[in-house]
């Protein structure tokens, strides 16, 4: 069954390991432990690190123990900027269709997508890094007696 809200693997995997980082923000985190703790393709979190990084939401660390640190404390970085840094901004939409079919009066859905959008871009924007780290320490606990 499809899921409605589509999350893009790039997107989850910046905001995961962007809680990653959060948990413990004064050590650095090497993209080959990120991965491996997310049990993701270090290629793949590499080119969501280096988009993270562009943003100016992580900095990298050079060096035999480097890695990468959140640029800022959690308190002051937001789901959102995450997202958007991968994504790019997201757009309120009330249509499915680049071109729309019609006027918005009859709409098979009614007013759900435009809701929908404004409800998941308010959750990001009022979300900081600092507020989802039990999750994340939950998450590496249950994995961890797995």
């Amino acid at each position: 069954m499809s899921n409605l809200l589509k999350v893009s693997e790039a997107a989850s995997l910046g905001l995961h390991i962007m809680g990653l980082l959060a948990v413990e923000p004064e050590k650095s985190l090497s993209v080959r432990e990120a991965a491996e703790a997310l049990m993701v393709s270090e290629a793949h979190l590499a080119k969501v690190m280096q988009r993270l990084s562009k943003a100016g939401l992580v900095e990298s660390i050079r060096g035999p123990r480097g890695g990468f640190l959140l640029s800022r404390v959690p308190e002051e970085i937001s789901l959102l900027e995450v997202y958007e840094s991968i994504e790019g901004p997201i757009i309120i939409r009330n249509c499915l269709f680049s071109t729309r079919l019609c006027n918005g009066e009859h709409c098979i859905f009614g007013g759900m997508l435009m809701s929908v959008d404004t409800q998941v871009r308010e959750y990001l924007a009022g979300t900081k890094l600092s507020e989802i780290t039990a999750a994340v320490r939950g998450a590496r606990r249950q994995d961890a007696n797995a």
